[in-house]
């Protein structure tokens, strides 16, 4: 696949800020006092936060490889 160098970078730059981001914003999650019930399980917010956090990396991972194999 053929694409600007610029756009590359583009692709590659979300990549790293989606890596750098949002594992900093889950362990603030993991911190929230909604995070677990009174006996010590996890509530919806944090399983819900989660599975978005875990989609926004893995995205941004794909992101990032397709950036990287655009360029070269």
């Amino acid at each position: 696949m053929e694409l600007p160098v610029g756009w590359s970078l583009v692709l590659i730059v979300t990549a790293l800020w989606n890596l750098l981001i949002w594992p900093q914003f889950f362990k603030r999650i993991v911190t929230d006092d909604r995070a677990r019930d009174s006996a010590g399980k996890p509530t919806k917010f944090l399983k819900v936060h989660a599975v978005l956090i875990g989609v926004s990396l893995s995205l941004g991972l794909a992101v990032g490889v397709l950036g990287i194999l655009t360029i070269f």
